[in-house]
């Protein structure tokens, strides 16, 4: 099997680093310090699996052109405000990838890889959840995991071969993966996961650059906020047809709200979340607050816009959501 990852950054380079460790031919196309690092030193990931060195099966360019032979899989990679870029740089590689597939944070990038590629046989459902920064070149932290971190399928509804056989892969690499038939409601799900996170961390924490995501958790208001925000996003969810299954547990507390009988027990359970997790030492924030705290652009209208509009095109009043919404959005125009 041979695999490019377009846009390996932290995420990007965890999963490749991993998927060459276990003989899949990688290639990293990233920046071009951390090409170079890649390519003279190896690459260096450390976390939630230990210490790894990889040096074998894995190559990287700065310049998709330089990206030798073809490529069973391209996995898309990029924060999604960089995708236009990223795939117009890569047009050179269109007639060399079998399958092309996305692990971004939004509803959208199926559509957009299909358009890029012209044809939509070439596009894969994927989605998922796993923590990777890019803390040097050459070198990355994989700071949070799953047990099951990653899903593959078709847009139809089906199990492929290839989709069995990516999950096959990131099973051997140690990434827990499945391939199932119901793709489209795992990257529904997965954005309303991130979307409860993202719009509670940032509305909630964003004016104190120390507070982590448990600072929030653990205070009653805090926990209420999450729950305000959960159950809007739910209803948009359950409007759509589906009920939630909590595919990335246990980060994933979509389900146990929705079960819950009143807001007051969801409050309790999400107090109980956030005292475990403070116990444990976690002391981590959401991609979107991070890029507020750095003061870069966020992915706001990727990420929390989708359920503001789906709620409006439902009927479905979304207030909440759409609250921190615009408060986002304030913030995000003063970021560069």
């Amino acid at each position: 099997m041979r695999v490019c990852i377009l846009g390996a950054g932290g995420l990007g380079s965890v999963i490749g680093g991993y998927l060459a460790e276990t003989g899949v031919d990688t290639t990293l196309i990233a920046r071009p310090a951390h090409a170079d690092a890649v390519n003279r030193d190896g690459l260096r990931i450390e976390g939630v699996r230990g210490e790894h060195h990889v040096r074998d099966n894995l190559s990287a360019v700065s310049n998709p052109a330089d990206a030798k032979g073809e490529f069973d899989y391209m996995i898309l990679a990029t924060k999604a405000k960089d995708s236009e870029t990223a795939l117009a740089s890569a047009d050179c590689l269109k007639d060399r990838l079998k399958t092309v597939c996305s692990v971004q944070n939004n509803i959208v990038k199926e559509g957009i890889l299909a358009e890029w590629i012209g044809d939509p046989a070439k596009v894969m459902g994927a989605s998922a959840i796993e923590g990777g920064t890019l803390e040097a070149p050459g070198f990355v932290k994989n700071h949070v995991t799953v047990p099951t971190t990653a899903y593959f399928g078709e847009l139809d509804g089906t199990v492929s071969p290839r989709a069995q056989a990516l999950a096959d892969a990131f099973n051997k690499a140690g990434l827990g993966a499945k391939a199932v038939d119901c793709i489209q409601q795992v990257l529904w799900e997965k954005l309303a996961q991130i979307c409860n996170a993202s719009a509670w961390s940032v509305s909630t924490l964003a004016g104190n650059d120390d507070l982590t995501f448990v600072d929030g958790m653990t205070l009653r208001e805090g926990a209420e906020h999450y729950v305000a925000i959960s159950r809007e996003l739910l209803a948009v969810y359950s409007a759509l047809g589906y009920e939630p299954q909590n595919f990335y547990a246990p980060l994933s507390r979509l389900k146990d709200v929705y079960e819950c009988k009143t807001d007051d027990e969801a409050v309790q359970l999400l107090l109980g979340f956030g005292e475990r997790m403070k116990a444990q030492g976690y002391a981590g924030r959401t991609s979107m607050h991070d890029d507020v705290v750095r003061g870069k652009k966020t992915e706001v209208d990727y990420i929390v816009k989708p359920f503001v509009d789906k709620g409006r095109e439902l009927g479905i009043p979304v207030p909440t959501v759409t609250a921190a919404y615009r408060i986002i959005k304030v913030l995000d125009h003063y970021l560069d």
